[in-house]
């Protein structure tokens, strides 16, 4: 049975990484995936999934607009499709992880969702709220905070390095504007004195 599955973290775990190395062991099989980015996020260029380490591979673009599984089983007329692979999950509608799962129920593909849990401000996204409910298997990749501990939450940052409480709960960035840190550290950042 194919299943929907839920590979979640803070920033910085490696997600990406994760998906485009379960791309590659399917295709070194012989087997075909379909990957998926949010067209939103376009800091590796549009259609394109880059990791962090340098690993690239071209994808389709999701948006609120997209049919996933209109687009899946149109796909699917083509060419066998062994594995769905969707980066940035956490910007998926409700509709879209109804659609996945849908996927993995009718059409019998297993779909692999990467992405974060909460935002900055430690709020659910919508596609990780409705992933986390509905997916058949959920997964956690860990990465650390500052201290050493699982980071669990993703704190932005300006440009001084100073904690950002206020703000829209979706501002595209990597490095240069949020850091994992442990709820510990996440909180004391968020509280500390701010600069006059």
């Amino acid at each position: 049975m194919a299943k929907l599955y839920f590979y979640y973290s803070a920033m910085n775990a490696g997600k990406t990484t994760t998906l485009l190395q379960s791309s590659f062991n399917y295709q070194e099989r012989g087997m075909n995936t379909l990957l998926f980015t949010a067209a939103i996020d376009d800091r590796s260029g549009l259609s394109k999934i880059s990791s962090r380490i340098g690993l690239k591979a071209d994808a389709h673009l999701y948006d609120a607009n997209l049919d996933l599984f209109v687009k899946i089983a149109d796909s699917l007329k083509k060419r066998p499709i062994h594995c769905i692979l969707i980066d940035e999950a956490q910007f998926l509608t409700h509709e879209h992880v109804l659609q996945l799962g849908s996927v993995a129920d009718s059409l019998k593909i297993p779909v692999l969702c990467y992405g974060l849990r909460t935002d900055f401000q430690a709020n659910l996204f919508e596609g990780s709220k409705w992933l986390l409910a509905l997916a058949d298997e959920l997964h956690e990749l860990k990465t650390i905070c500052t201290c050493g501990s699982k980071a669990t939450m993703n704190l932005r940052i300006d440009q001084h390095g100073n904690a950002v409480i206020e703000g829209d709960s979706i501002e595209i960035g990597g490095n240069d504007r949020y850091i994992a840190l442990c709820r510990k550290h996440f909180n004391e950042k968020l509280n500390a004195p701010r600069p006059s």
